[in-house]
């Protein structure tokens, strides 16, 4: 197929996809599950073929000098392969959501009426630097029963292309249309433009990468999107929290990995406990390379804090630099998360058990905690297996979004006969 014209390209790739999907759809769980495995054991066999077309993609990258970060995010490595196999056997351990019937129940009319869960058809994703993504996005959409449509960064083209080639092997081996996961063969960015608004073919985007590419779609798509802008996360020490179990939280939040977007942005301290826990955190933060950077109050109990300005609370840093304010309590750790969080992921430390239960209720993100780290908030911790990235939307599906947040349910009504009078 000729990939110079985009458009008749585009159309041509949406035109077997939503052919694929109506044979996903019906495919039964032991097939999808064959067809995991046989991918999985393709990686696995070919882990030499893909390091050596990462190889060719990081020589690229550097010889035009892209960041450091962008390259690490690039690279795969013989771990890396491994974690990908391991990925594809986990979602195909995963119970199968396609099917599942739910709250049926008698009608006085003597219907019963409930609900099925059922693919959602065709989903396109949009990702940059990582290889992985495409082995974890084709094996997600492929077990909730959808086609896939897969456009990664042109940086990992020859990475992304040498597992697709394994994933298409799994498919065939299964019985399964090729055609069933896709990945985008040009490097052309008006391939982007052009799955984002075919509607007819494609039923829903989700994109992963940074928030220029994310805002680009959120503002040019015509077809649904499944998505989170920010991840700026607080943590809220209260005056009543377990001091140890404080320390023990805000340093993971911050430290454990600083460029994810579930890591701490910004930490909320009451100001009863904040003369005797921000030393003890500072020496953390300043021994592991942490900037902070606080507000008025902050600054006065640690003289070397940096002032925090206005948009230091707006920002996801995704470095070791940390924004620290001072609270008078609970109502106003609650007024600064929903002015100026993200709404993705924030967590109390408290002994107070009512104040625990009005975090939980008030907070309006799409994870919400109590005494451990926002860290937590992903698939594979949240027993969805891997996931498809993280919403912040309140439709469809919110927080990670695994098997379950990739399929819809529909009413089902069941009769015997029966007419309405």
């Amino acid at each position: 197929m000729d990939t110079t014209d985009i458009k008749s390209y585009m159309y041509f790739v949406g035109q077997e996809a939503r052919a694929a999907s109506r044979l996903i759809a019906k495919a039964d769980t032991a097939t999808k599950n064959q067809a995991l495995i046989a991918m999985a054991n393709a990686i696995r066999r070919d882990e030499s073929l893909l390091l050596a077309a990462n190889a060719k993609d990081l020589e690229n990258a550097r010889a035009k000098d892209l960041e450091a970060s962008m390259i690490d995010r690039l690279a795969l490595s013989a771990k890396g392969v491994a974690a990908m196999t391991e990925g594809l056997m986990q979602i195909a351990a995963l119970a199968d959501p396609v099917g599942e019937i739910s709250g049926l129940n008698y009608r006085p009319s003597g219907i019963q009426v409930g609900k099925m869960r059922v693919p959602l058809g065709v989903i396109g994703i949009i990702y940059e630097a990582r290889p992985n993504v495409t082995a974890d996005a084709a094996g997600l959409c492929l077990k909730a029963g959808n086609a896939a449509i897969l456009r990664g960064g042109s940086e990992a083209i020859n990475s992304n292309q040498a597992i697709a080639a394994c994933v298409k092997e799994g498919l065939r081996l299964a019985g399964l249309p090729e055609t069933a996961v896709q990945v985008i063969e040009t490097i052309d960015r008006a391939a982007v433009g052009e799955l984002i608004t075919m509607e007819n073919f494609v039923d829903v985007i989700v994109p992963r990468g940074g928030k220029g590419l994310i805002e680009r779609i959120t503002k040019e798509a015509r077809v649904p999107v499944i998505k989170h802008l920010d991840g700026v996360c607080h943590v809220y020490i209260d005056d009543e929290a377990d001091f140890d179990k404080a320390v023990r939280i805000a340093d993971n939040a911050k430290t454990q990995r600083y460029g994810t977007c579930n890591t701490m942005e910004t930490l909320l301290i009451h100001a009863e406990i904040a003369p005797r826990i921000l030393p003890v955190l500072n020496k953390i933060y300043i021994d592991k390379g942490v900037e902070l950077r606080g507000d008025e109050t902050a600054c006065d109990i640690i003289p070397q804090i940096k002032a925090a300005t206005e948009q230091d609370w707006y920002e996801e840093y995704l470095a070791p630099i940390l924004s620290i304010r001072i609270v008078a309590g609970l109502e106003q750790a609650i007024d600064h998360i929903t002015k100026y969080g993200s709404q993705h992921t924030d967590a109390i430390v408290t002994e107070n058990y009512t104040r625990a239960r009005r975090f939980l209720r008030e907070v309006d993100s799409s994870s919400v905690m109590v005494n451990t780290t926002p860290r937590f908030a992903d698939g594979f911790e949240y027993g969805l297996g891997a996931e498809i990235g993280i919403s912040t939307d309140k439709i469809h599906a919110r927080g990670p979004v695994g098997l379950e947040g990739l399929t819809s349910q529909k009413f089902i009504v069941l009769g015997d006969g029966q007419i309405r009078q």
